[in-house]
């Protein structure tokens, strides 16, 4: 037997996966925001669209340099907010 959601369920359903759709374009936003903060651009970066009721986020691949670059941009800002505390 196969369960079928009522009318309720489906629509808190969809809220939920809008909700975690609109969660990861957020989420995109804010990290090109900050990697253009750093003069760097992840071109694979892309909303993967709601994961389980999550918003999920592609990264996608990069070059070493640019990994290794991402790295110290990433090191030096939690240095900084350690040094806030």
């Amino acid at each position: 037997m196969v369960y079928e959601m009522t009318h309720a369920e489906r629509v808190q359903y969809k809220r939920v996966q809008d909700a975690a759709y609109q969660a990861g374009e957020d989420a995109v936003t804010s990290l090109q925001a900050a990697l253009a903060l750093a003069d760097m651009t992840l071109p694979s970066l892309s909303n993967g669209g709601p994961v389980a009721g999550h918003g999920f986020v592609r990264l996608g691949g990069c070059n070493a340099a640019f990994a290794h670059r991402l790295a110290e941009v990433i090191a030096a800002g939690a240095n900084a907010l350690q040094y806030q505390r």
